[in-house]
């Protein structure tokens, strides 16, 4: 069991293949690796929050240190 609460930055993006409409992908920046989809922005979430949990808990079992989320977003306007 995890001694404390993990916080990291989810990115959400709407699928952009025709054939995957309405397809959500998410990525978690500070954890390589650590993707997954779904059929609605809920269900990504809820996938997203799954892989995160079962990405944290193999770091600790193999004594490896959780990474810190250090994303920064950054806005740039062309």
């Amino acid at each position: 069991m995890r001694e404390r609460l993990y916080r990291f930055t989810v990115i959400l993006l709407p699928e952009r293949d025709p054939d995957f409409s309405g397809y959500y992908n998410a990525q978690v920046p500070s954890l390589p690796g650590c993707v997954s989809y779904a059929t609605s922005k809920e269900k990504a979430l809820s996938n997203i929050r799954e892989a995160i949990e079962a990405y944290v808990d193999d770091l600790i079992a193999e004594g490896e240190e959780v990474p810190e989320d250090h994303v920064e977003p950054i806005v740039v306007e062309v």
